[in-house]
């Protein structure tokens, strides 16, 4: 990822927060065929490894998991962006040398592949999965809810996903190029956004 040292973010535990701050990821491999790529929600444990290891589960009629892969998984996770005017920046009333941009927050993170299909195994990552996203809901549901005979059929229907991570990369571009004055009235005109997702990008310009 082309990453300028003014967007450049190195700091693990900030690259780990923009990771479950996004939820959703994809998943990229290399095959003899050409990428393939597959939207998933993965969860990060960073207790495992050097730089964490991310779980969880592809359809087993998704091929992209039977089809022989090389090299380093690349898993994707964007964060909030947004479109930048150059309306918003007072060097605009100044000299008027300015153009149109976009901020964004993304972090690629490289690892190992591992897929597996015990059923023990994928048990533990679909309960760990789902407690991460319904733990925050006033009446959670759990994987323990549903009848037992029910979630080991359903279980035979998917593949476990296991990605040793080596290397991170992430990217923060909110503007740090800017003067100040610029920054404050990208700010302000993302906070003053009908966008939900620019409301939230306005909290991140520095």
């Amino acid at each position: 990822m082309y990453t300028p040292p003014a967007f450049r973010e190195n700091d693990p535990a900030e690259l780990h927060r923009h990771m479950r701050a996004a939820r959703l990821s994809t998943l990229v491999t290399s095959t003899a065929d050409g990428l393939m790529a597959t939207p998933l929600p993965l969860m990060l444990d960073d207790a495992e490894g050097e730089h964490g290891v991310l779980y969880g589960h592809l359809a087993r009629a998704n091929p992209q998991w039977s089809t022989p892969s090389s090299g380093e998984a690349l898993v994707i996770f964007n964060g909030p962006d947004a479109y930048v005017t150059p309306s918003w920046y007072a060097a605009k009333r100044e000299h008027g040398k300015v153009v149109p941009t976009w901020n964004y927050v993304a972090v690629h993170a490289y690892g190992a592949l591992e897929l597996f299909d015990d059923a023990t195994r994928l048990h533990d990552v679909v309960t760990r999965l789902t407690a991460l996203h319904e733990g925050s809901r006033p009446d959670p549901w759990a994987v323990s809810d549903a009848p037992q005979q029910f979630i080991a059929a359903q279980l035979k229907g998917i593949v476990g996903v296991r990605v040793v991570l080596r290397r991170i990369e992430g990217k923060v571009k909110m503007s740090q190029n800017r003067s100040e004055a610029d920054r404050r009235g990208v700010a302000d005109g993302l906070a003053a956004s009908e966008r939900a997702g620019d409301q939230v990008a306005a909290k991140l310009i520095p």
